[in-house]
């Protein structure tokens, strides 16, 4: 990035982002603003599971567990006074008088600190459970962040002091707009961009691809899987988050096997191991369940966007295991390649 040609690619995609977004926003085009957020929630997802599963070849099936935990933690952070002590009136005392509904000017500063907070909290709680799981391979590791995830559906449940149990969490004040939810994804995408080439990001490929060769050279494997646990905990949550202070109303129903399956198979089709594929895959995915929720209103076929959606990861699973980029990434950074000056050979030098 210290040649400015190279920084150019990614800057121009930022700015024709953002221009988009700014007309979008001014339009006033409730449906496709709606659509565009859920599709920026599904990218942070999306990602965020590929630095967990992609790159270090450890499925996680519980990924939205951390979503859910984000969730719940930042819309009681963020739940006003009044509100908190009529809604949930069961709070223990060193929470109930916690409120994160400041504002500086129109910058919600307190939903920014709610989401943070939530996301260390359940950075936290992923460091204790990688602990124990990233020590685990294969299909031991994946039925083990499943029992993870029903651990969260089951305490989210039982929770009705905090969650209100199986009633539905509501009254979320609706912070989340498109540029808190594609400033997040810009965040996501750059971090996990840097991990993947940086020396922790090495260590996950090679004991990916050989977990014996690797520990014999000497490659670290578990500090390298326990950081993208974490981290990807983190981003799981900051998605938590925005999905709450956006729906407003929720219950630890939605936080399961349909959602799970969902970014699995955005991840799959956009590649593991590609940041840039795990975009495309989002993308992709959410265009096509919303133009099959359009067939499925028109011809009362409903459930046909799950089949499809299955079939198509049948299909690259058996066909293209790699998915759309494997571990390619689109090269922006090349966008200006052509317009870096070539050196002028020397009249000394043979042509």
């Amino acid at each position: 990035m210290t040649d400015p040609r190279r920084a150019g690619g990614p800057l121009l995609v930022i700015a024709l982002a953002a221009v988009a977004l700014a007309v979008l926003d001014v339009s006033g085009q409730s449906f496709w603003q709606g659509l565009v957020i859920n599709l920026a929630i599904f990218t942070i997802l999306t990602v965020s599971l590929n630095l967990t599963s992609g790159f270090t070849g450890v499925f996680s099936l519980g990924h939205i567990g951390f979503m859910a935990l984000g969730a719940y933690v930042s819309a009681i952070l963020t739940l006003p006074l009044q509100e908190k002590a009529s809604y949930l009136p069961n709070l223990p005392s060193w929470i109930a008088g916690v409120h994160l509904d400041q504002r500086i000017g129109p910058l919600p500063i307190g939903f920014l600190a709610a989401t943070v907070i939530a996301a260390l909290l359940v950075s936290v709680v992923a460091w204790v459970v990688g602990r124990v799981l990233m020590r685990l391979s294969g299909h031991f590791v994946a039925v083990a962040t499943l029992g993870f995830l029903v651990i969260v559906r089951v305490v989210l449940f039982n929770a009705d002091a905090f969650t209100r149990g199986s009633r539905t969490f509501s009254n979320v004040t609706p912070y989340t707009n498109l540029w808190w939810s594609w400033l997040w994804v810009l965040v996501v995408v750059y971090v996990v961009w840097r991990i993947k080439r940086s020396a922790y990001g090495r260590d996950m490929f090679v004991q990916r691809d050989d977990r014996v060769a690797a520990q014999a050279v000497g490659i670290r494997v578990m500090e390298p899987r326990l950081l993208a646990f974490v981290v990807g905990a983190f981003f799981a949550a900051v998605a938590g988050s925005l999905y709450a202070h956006f729906i407003t109303s929720f219950s630890p129903t939605v936080f399961y096997f349909d959602l799970t399956f969902r970014v699995i198979t955005m991840l799959v089709i956009g590649g593991m191991g590609s940041v840039s594929g795990s975009v495309l895959g989002a993308v992709a995915i959410v265009g096509l369940t919303e133009a099959l929720r359009r067939v499925e209103d028109a011809t009362l076929l409903y459930g046909l966007s799950q089949i499809v959606l299955a079939v198509i990861f049948i299909v690259v699973i058996t066909v293209r295991r790699e998915g759309l980029l494997g571990q390619r990434e689109v090269p922006l950074d090349r966008l200006f390649e052509r317009f870096r000056r070539r050196p002028i050979p020397s009249p000394d030098q043979s042509p």
